[in-house]
């Protein structure tokens, strides 16, 4: 049985109980080197295998997987956040489908999360957004143009910004390029969120890029733009007294 398991944002506390209980018991660790906390590693039983997937194809992941499952061995894949997304699972279990090797899925807490929780921030303000899109900025890897930075960029809406920390030129040119973002803008840039070198840096759409050169930040970045990260909001009706819920009637 291979094991998908999310290894949440950082902190090695901030991973399921789910998924802490399957690296405690499984023969083999597939991780996600170049992102996952090595700290995670410690929750493995001493005579557990340990692979760095940052240094293999998927041709040999799923290898390594097909030999430990013939062997009636537990793998459990440990990618990095959630890995719903951005986590190349689909390729995988395709794979282990045409094989015929069973999986599972455990969820895992997501950068993005942990990136709202290092700037206490709630990402949905009544009166200034009510929806997040989460995406990328188009590299080496391309965005289709229906879901450029520029085209979601419109909406005016709380971004989250995977993947973009090597391209904060461009991410800002086409943040601005939809015409509601300005150069004033609140936005931050959360470096390695949860972990014990976390880095919050607050600034402006007009700023990112500079701000990230200043700090000599390069990788492993969400970049965050909206209106959330402003002063200005309405207050929430679900908790007002003059507002009836299916538990509270209003009493002004």
């Amino acid at each position: 049985m291979v094991h998908f398991v999310g290894a949440g944002p950082g902190a090695p506390d901030l991973i399921t109980i789910r998924g802490k209980e399957l690296l405690e018991k499984t023969d083999c660790i597939i991780y996600a080197g170049s992102l996952v906390n090595p700290a995670l590693l410690d929750y493995a039983k001493e005579d557990c295998k340990v692979y760095n997937s940052a240094e293999m194809t998927l041709e040999q992941v799923i290898d390594v997987m097909k030999e430990f499952d013939k062997n009636g061995k537990d793998i459990v894949r440990l990618h990095t956040g959630d890995m719903s997304l951005y986590g190349a699972i689909r390729e995988q279990m395709d794979q282990l489908d045409e094989l015929g090797i069973e999986y599972d899925d455990t969820p895992g807490v997501s950068a993005f999360s942990g990136a709202a929780s290092a700037l206490c921030a709630e990402y949905t303000l009544p009166n200034v957004s009510q929806s997040v899109i989460i995406t990328r900025e188009a590299g080496r890897t391309p965005v289709p143009e229906r879901e450029s930075v520029t085209s979601f960029s419109k909406h005016g809406a709380t971004m989250v910004l995977f993947l973009s920390s090597t391209l904060l030129e461009e991410l800002q040119k086409d943040l601005l390029a939809g015409g509601v973002y300005t150069e004033d803008t609140p936005a931050a840039i959360v470096y390695k969120a949860t972990w014990p070198d976390q880095k919050v840096c607050r600034c402006t759409v007009g700023t990112i890029a500079e701000t990230a050169k200043k700090e000599d930040i390069h990788k492993m970045a969400l970049i965050l733009v909206g209106g959330f990260l402003g002063d200005e909001y309405e207050r929430s009706k679900l908790y007002h007294p003059g507002f009836t819920t299916e538990f509270r009637k209003a009493t002004e």
